[in-house]
């Protein structure tokens, strides 16, 4: 038993040891993983060679489903970047106050919350951190407060993605159970454990607002003038904007789906935020900034000064000028696609609809249709099915809001062209990762159901039960660090969710506690992990030119990382033990 646990967790030792201990890129990396976990299943879990290329497939097809909705997300987020919209939105948070503090809860927590909401897989943090740099910021407080600021949202970002691709589809292989238990689907259930994963982040991540600011306002001060009383100045504005964000966010989560929370809790609290600013409210007595230049350490700024011409970049034709209810335009379009589509059964029906296509066997590979669905089922003989609802996925709806935004913006076919270009060239080095990455983990989750298989279960399974039982009745306070430990070695909230998704549904089970609250954990777990993902930090610093600042940027990240894990596990044992039985009777919902 102790060999099936040690070689069952040789893939992901490999991860850790090649990613976090040497640093190698994910693209060197998860390929070497993924051949370790084929050696382990043909050799030790006695999977045959064509089992496992079709487990691989299964990741692969759930590879190609995220990074059909990223490209759809960047498609978007650069079409607006390339009309100007995306300035005036930004222009629209700094005319507020010249408050440093007021700027970090403006756009460092709604503007990269509505940004991970909307595009996810580290764009937030790559995207505002510049913003915040033109403005004037310290390249490396830039980095830290988009970070910080953003991850209340990333269990829902890309509309949706880690929830609907990395909790919904994995746990599919558990469907009989999920019904037998609770008498729901897999649908249902997901949408279950995303409302326990924003109560988990709405209980919690309402202070990231004041969080973001202090780690600011203490670390970027001279050290004799180090003080968190910049920040406590601002605790209505901070904690305001925090509830602001966090009820939106929880009632979506509860009584929507998990494609919505992070963008109406952004865009509703935002705008009720923003609307009190304006009108004088909130706003702090005295103004804060940065000391002055010359007093700045040297690993505060890298290549790029900040407020230079560089870090602001070009400012598009019309970006002035424009509306922000025109530059909001897009997304709310996108918003209204997505509620029409889910919410009113007979489109939602259509496009989900498996039958609708042509249906075909290839011998000696298995059953296919092509569709508004593309499925490919009975992998090479084997009880081994993928999909890809392209239609129904938000990629196809991301895709068409943004060819509504041509219009909307009278868009010329060069920046359309540009917009285009740019988001498939951030695709690349995702591809590679993400194949390699998903198709590892589908190897090892389908590995205990191959013929001959060893009856232990899966390398998931094994692994689980081996933390469950060593663990004990305090598995709920640890579950959110196994999913921040899988996010900071993957570098995605999805592929954490993937990869721990079912471990967490069967140390549930295996200890007999809700499993819905568990793996909601899990989802908060996936999500705070990217706060010291050694990916999105380095995407983040090669934006404001501060490439080897990552050590430094993990550090000061382990405060918020330690600070949110162990709440979170507070609560999860507050709702396994003491009220198990409430909560779910009073938010019933489904």
């Amino acid at each position: 038993m102790v060999m099936d646990i040690v070689v069952a967790a040789l893939p992901l030792a490999i991860v850790a040891v090649l990613l976090v201990g040497l640093l190698w890129p994910a693209t060197r990396a998860m390929p070497i993983a993924w051949i370790v976990a084929l050696v382990v299943g043909y050799v030790w879990w006695n999977n045959p060679p064509d089992y496992l290329v079709g487990s691989s497939f299964v990741g692969v097809m759930t590879a190609l489903e995220i990074l059909w909705i990223v490209f759809g997300a960047l498609v978007l987020l650069y079409t607006l970047m390339q009309a100007g919209a995306f300035d005036r939105i930004n222009k629209g948070f700094t005319a507020v106050s010249d408050d440093r503090r007021v700027q970090i809860v403006l756009i460092a927590f709604f503007l990269a919350t509505f940004i991970e909401g909307a595009a996810g897989f580290g764009t937030p943090a790559a995207v505002v951190a510049p913003l915040m740099l033109a403005l004037g910021f310290p390249a490396l407080a830039a980095v830290i407060a988009a970070l910080i600021g953003h991850i209340i949202a990333v269990t829902y970002g890309a509309v949706g993605t880690p929830i609907i691709v990395g909790i919904q589809d994995p746990l599919m292989i558990y469907e009989e159970q999920i019904v037998n238990d609770g008498g729901m689907s897999v649908v249902e259930y997901s949408h279950e454990v995303a409302a326990w994963a924003a109560t988990y982040h709405a209980l919690t991540g309402f202070l990231m607002p004041l969080f973001a600011v202090g780690m600011i306002v203490y670390f970027f001060s001279p050290p004799e003038e180090r003080s968190i009383k910049p920040a406590l100045s601002v605790w209505p504005l901070c904690l305001f904007a925090g509830f602001a964000f966090a009820i939106p966010y929880w009632v979506s989560a509860w009584f929507l789906t998990a494609e919505f929370p992070a963008l109406i809790g952004a865009m509703v609290g935002g705008a009720i935020t923003v609307s009190l600013l304006q009108r004088g409210y909130l706003l702090p007595d005295d103004e804060w900034d940065f000391p002055p230049r010359e007093q700045w350490a040297d690993h505060w700024v890298g290549a790029i000064e900040p407020g230079s011409e560089e870090a602001d970049g070009p400012v598009p034709n019309g970006g002035e000028q424009m509306s922000l209810l025109k530059a909001w335009s897009p997304y709310i379009v996108l918003i209204v696609l997505l509620v029409v589509t889910r919410v009113v059964d007979p489109i939602s029906e259509t496009i989900t609809d498996a039958d609708l296509g042509a249906e075909f066997a290839v011998a000696g590979l298995g059953e296919f249709t092509i569709g508004v669905v593309i499925m490919w089922s009975e992998m090479f003989g084997y009880d081994l099915a993928a999909d890809i609802a392209w239609v129904n996925a938000p990629g196809f709806w991301l895709l068409l809001s943004a060819i509504i935004a041509i219009g909307i913006f009278g868009m010329s076919g060069q920046q359309v062209k540009a917009a285009w270009t740019e988001a498939a060239q951030k695709l690349v080095s995702p591809f590679i990762a993400l194949i390699f990455v998903i198709a590892m983990v589908q190897v090892m989750i389908q590995s205990g159901g191959a013929p001959g298989a060893p009856e232990v279960g899966s390398m998931i399974e094994i692994l689980a039960i081996a933390t469950a039982n060593a663990t004990g009745p305090l598995y709920p306070a640890l579950a959110a660090l196994i999913g921040a430990l899988a996010a900071a070695m993957v570098g995605s909230n999805t592929v954490s969710n993937i990869t721990f998704g079912g471990f967490q549904f069967t140390a549930a089970h295996e200890l007999d506690l809700p499993s819905q609250i568990v793996v909601g954990t899990q989802a908060v777990g996936g999500a705070i992990g990217n706060l010291v993902a050694i990916h999105n930090i380095v995407a983040a610093l090669a934006t404001v030119g501060l490439v080897g600042q990552e050590g430094r940027v993990i550090r000061l990240n382990l405060i918020p990382l330690f600070y949110y894990a162990t709440v979170v596990g507070v609560w999860a044992l507050l709702f396994v033990y003491v009220m198990p039985d409430v909560l779910p009777s009073v938010f019933d919902v489904y």
